[in-house]
């Protein structure tokens, strides 16, 4: 019939054409940029606020500020714990000459505590600082030998570099503490009337390094200083932590000593042998007994020693 040719039949390539042209088009459609959705649970400043976008947006520029302030914050935290605790600032101080090597040694960093703070037994009456002579007796030693390693001021002057030597002996005003107290050792056949400071212009304490030859109140020996007066005791050492006193000591080389003025060149030391080329800590002698103050204290101050070592202070012979 001439109708049915009018039609196209049910398997017309012409309608599978447009079958497929219509499904390649909406494949083009589908395959092009999907845009996200923005997500609900991130954290914006105008929802949340600034500090709580701070702490907890995903940005990587705050994220690096953010670990950088958390750092500061721990030495700053860890820093005033130590300032707590040792009653003085800073509370660290680097060593800058090997006149108490091997107990200490050149670029160590040691933790001071103020003078009258844990006095052990047998300390001066007043002072918290135990001596040499009386650490023998008791059995107290700090840093390999009897005794305290006290910081002071020598001849009481804010214009010299302290020191840090260990208090021998106690003198009283007016004793003739070389022929006394003095070991024969160490001042030989030398009489009261050849020592400047002898008899002793007041009360105070005899001090000496551990690699010096001589009292730090002979002449020409030492810190060059007369009897050192209680008041010019500015800490106690407590704890050694060895190499890290070199980040201030070079701070000071390369700034020039602005960070701390610097003082007037001193002679070489009396009787010092040449300083190590490797530094290692200084193991104390078999038997003596350990403090559980220092093992307290040398974690949380080798925590604060990087973030504080560059403002901490030099200490010299």
């Amino acid at each position: 019939m001439s109708g049915s040719s009018s039609g196209s039949p049910p398997d017309d390539p012409g309608d599978d054409d447009g079958r497929q042209d219509s499904s390649a088009g909406a494949s083009r459609a589908s395959s092009g940029p999907s845009r996200s959705a923005p997500d609900p649970d991130a954290v914006t400043i105008e929802d949340d606020g600034v500090v709580r976008w701070f702490l907890e947006t995903d940005d990587e520029n705050v994220i690096m500020v953010r670990d950088v302030l958390s750092s500061v914050a721990i030495v700053a935290v860890v820093g005033l714990l130590l300032f707590g605790i040792s009653g003085i600032w800073p509370p660290l101080v680097a060593v800058e000459s090997g006149s108490m090597e091997p107990h200490m040694e050149r670029g160590d960093l040691i933790f001071i505590t103020e003078e009258g703070r844990f006095a052990g037994d047998g300390a001066v009456q007043g002072t918290g600082v135990v001596t040499y002579e009386q650490g023998k007796e008791s059995g107290y030693r700090k840093y390999g030998k009897a005794g305290d390693v006290i910081v002071f001021k020598p001849n009481g002057s804010e214009r010299t570099t302290p020191v840090i030597h260990r208090a021998h002996f106690w003198v009283e005003d007016n004793e003739s503490w070389v022929e006394t107290k003095a070991s024969e050792e160490i001042v030989g056949d030398a009489t009261c009337e050849e020592i400047a400071s002898c008899p002793a212009p007041h009360a105070g304490f005899i001090t000496k390094g551990d690699n010096n030859a001589g009292y730090d109140q002979l002449r020409r020996s030492g810190a060059r200083t007369t009897v050192v007066k209680p008041e010019w005791i500015t800490g106690k050492a407590k704890v050694r932590i060895p190499w890290l006193g070199h980040v201030r000591l070079t701070f000071d080389k390369l700034l020039g000593g602005m960070l701390v003025p610097t003082s007037p060149s001193s002679p070489p030391l009396q009787g010092s042998a040449p300083a190590a080329t490797a530094m290692t800590a200084a193991p104390e002698s078999p038997g003596a007994p350990s403090s559980g103050l220092d093992s307290e204290f040398a974690g949380m101050a080798a925590v604060a020693g990087v973030g504080t070592a560059a403002a901490a202070s030099r200490y010299r012979r």
